[in-house]
Formats: C-alpha cells, structure tokens, sequence
C-alpha cells in the first residue's frame, strides 16, 4: 500500500512539474526575427513618366484646300524635302496665271507710260524752240512742260505697279508651293492625320497633317516628380525604368533636365523630370509608360538592418527594457527582448544603412512580435 501512494506521489509531482514547464515556455514571448546583413543599398526618388521622342515634329499646312494624293503612311521614314501630301493645286495654279498676266499688262502700261513721256518731251522742246523765237505764247510753254512733268509721274507709277504685280506673283507662287507637303527633318511618321478628298482650312489655325519624330534611337521619359522629391534630383543622375511591354527588363538612362516649371493638379504639385534614354535597339515606343526609379544616393558593401527592426517596440508584459532613446533595434537575450541603440545612415525603404552600434553582421534583430501582447487592453462593446 505505502508502494502505491509513493507512486502516485511521484506521477503527481511529474505532471505537475510538467504543466508548469509547458505553462513557463508558453508564456514566454514570441518574436520573428531577421539578420543583420551586408550589401548595397540605393536610395531612389520613384516616379512615372511617358515615353516621347527627343524632337517631335509637327507638319501642318499654309493653304487651304482638298487633300489630293498622300504618299506617306504610319510608320514611313522620310528625308527632309521628301513630299508627304499634296493639297489640290487647281485653285492656286489659275491665281498664278492671274497674277502672270496682271504682271504683263503692268509691263504694257509701263511701256505706254514711257511713250506718252517721249511724245511729251518732243512737245515741251518744241515749244521752248518756238517761245525762244516770241512764235508761241508762255502759256503753250507752261502746258507743255507741266505735260511732260505729267508723263514722268505716269512712268514712275507704271514701274511702281510691275513692283506690286511681281510680288503678287511672288505671293500665288509661294501658295501654290504650300500646296506640296514636305518633310522638314529626317524621321518616321508617328501619326498620319488626313486622308484623300479630306478638306484641310489654314485660315485661323494651321492644322496638322502629319506628326514625326526625327530620331527613335534617342529617346526622353517625360516624369511628374513630387515637389517634396525635387531637391534631391541633380542633373545627370543616373536612372532605371521598366515598361509594360517587357517586365522583365530594365532599361537605364540619366536625368538630363529639371523643368522649374511647376504642375498643379487639384492642388498637388509635381516637377517635369526629363530623362534621356539609348534606344539603339528601337523596342521603347512613343506613348509608353515607364516606371522611373532616379537614384539619388548608393553605397556598397554596408552593414544594414530591417526597417521594420528600427520601428519595432516590445508591448509584452513583464519584459524589462531599456529605456528606448533615439534609433535602434532589439535583440533577444535571455529570452527577453534587449534594446541596442544605433547610429543609422541612409535608406532604401526596406533597409537602412547602420554607422555605429552594438551588434555585428549575423546577429538577429526582432522585425515582429508573433504572441499576442498580455497587456492589450479588452475591446469593449461598441456603440454605434
């Protein structure tokens, strides 16, 4: 009997050893933890932008008129000086006729002029002969000259009217070369704006026909960059962007200009941040969305901790912590968190470069707690 109540005894005392045991291990706090690493980190300014060619340009036209032929389409390269459209010349043709002849019958009226001039001078000649003689009165003589005075005057404005005629002409010829649409640069057309028979009227704005871009294998990224980003951005800064079209890929590029000129949208302010991108390879297009990633700052081969480290603050009950003050990160030590202050550097987001402190490559730094803090207080009932 005495057998049976020691081994009873000692079952009890297991059990009991043994709910406390496990009772102690579960009331011990839980926490995720990461490692201090080394490696680079980049600090960025992030923004989106449009893919635009460096020199777009566009092609419009001076006359009014009915598109007659077109010889260019999307995606044409074209030469400066090659023909892209013709307007109807039929109109402009037949005032340059008009104005040829209005210049002809200047030249006839110029000649009539400088004959009625002779004819004028003869008579004023012949009058002074015959006065110098006391044959005529000084009244012949003075209608004489006052004729040929007359006919000198005639002669200027025939001269003067061949001028105007001339620059009329001058004026119907220039509109009927309008009528041709030429390229002024070497490019691709990027967008074609007419059709045959479409009406085109220059008369208060010049319309336009056709856009090209110069040179596709250099390309610009157009980005909106946040007023409180702007000042970390310096020219020449290099770049990485990635498109839609190829998720895969990377494509790189440097910061070639920061336009002052504010963009205000419903009260928010952004910068225009142009980027100059190679595209030997022609895959970047007009019109595309990038993705800009404008690197501000790097540094290689550093010590850095989690941001989430550096934000992480123990809430379990009956942890006795250092007083936390300033930047710093938690280790486990005794099974307890521990506060180990730092000195931080720069950041890329997710980690943050670390100057001084006491800890070392390898040791883990609490990012997260994973048991439910005892001393959160109860939610009450809600009203409502």
């Amino acid at each position: 009997m005495k057998k049976i109540i020691i081994g009873i005894l000692v079952i009890v005392v297991i059990v009991v050893a043994a709910f406390i045991l496990m009772w102690s291990k579960n009331s011990e706090p839980k926490f995720r933890t990461e490692k201090v690493v080394r490696g680079d980190i980049v600090s960025t300014v992030t923004a989106t932008g449009t893919m635009n060619a460096v020199t777009t340009v566009l092609v419009g036209t001076q006359a009014s008129g009915t598109i007659k032929n077109i010889y260019v389409d999307f995606n044409f390269p074209v030469k400066r000086g090659q023909l892209l459209a013709q307007i109807d010349p039929a109109t402009f043709e037949a005032q340059v006729e008009q104005a040829k002849a209005n210049l002809l019958v200047a030249k006839a009226n110029l000649e009539k002029a400088e004959a009625s001039l002779v004819d004028a001078k003869r008579t004023m000649d012949r009058n002074r002969e015959l006065f110098s003689r006391n044959l005529s009165a000084r009244s012949d003589l003075d209608t004489a000259e006052t004729n040929y005075d007359l006919a000198k005057t005639q002669v200027n404005a025939a001269k003067a009217q061949i001028a105007q005629s001339e620059a009329a002409l001058k004026v119907a010829e220039t509109n009927l070369r309008y009528t041709r649409i030429l390229s002024p640069v070497d490019g691709i057309v990027v967008s074609r704006n007419v059709d045959v028979g479409q009406t085109v009227a220059a008369s208060f704005q010049t319309p336009t026909l056709f856009t090209i871009a110069q040179d596709l294998t250099k390309m610009q990224i157009d980005t909106n960059v946040d007023e409180a980003d702007i000042g970390n951005i310096k020219v020449g800064y290099d770049v990485e962007f990635t498109v839609d079209a190829y998720p895969e890929l990377t494509f790189k590029g440097k910061v070639s200009q920061i336009r002052i000129a504010p963009i205000n949208v419903q009260n928010v302010v952004t910068y225009d941040v142009v980027v100059r991108v190679d595209n030997h390879d022609l895959k970047l297009n007009p019109g595309m969305t990038a993705n800009v990633s404008i690197i501000v700052a790097s540094k290689k081969d550093v010590l850095k901790v989690p941001n989430a480290a550096l934000r992480f603050t123990p809430a379990e009950k009956g942890i006795a912590k250092t007083e936390k003050k300033g930047s710093g990160v938690w280790l486990i030590e005794n099974s307890k968190p521990k506060f180990i202050k730092l000195t931080t550097g720069m950041s890329d987001g997710n980690y943050t470069e670390f100057i001084s402190g006491n800890i070392k490559e390898g040791d883990e730094v609490i990012v997260e707690s994973l048991s439910k803090s005892k001393t959160q207080p109860q939610q009450g009932p809600r009203f409502f």
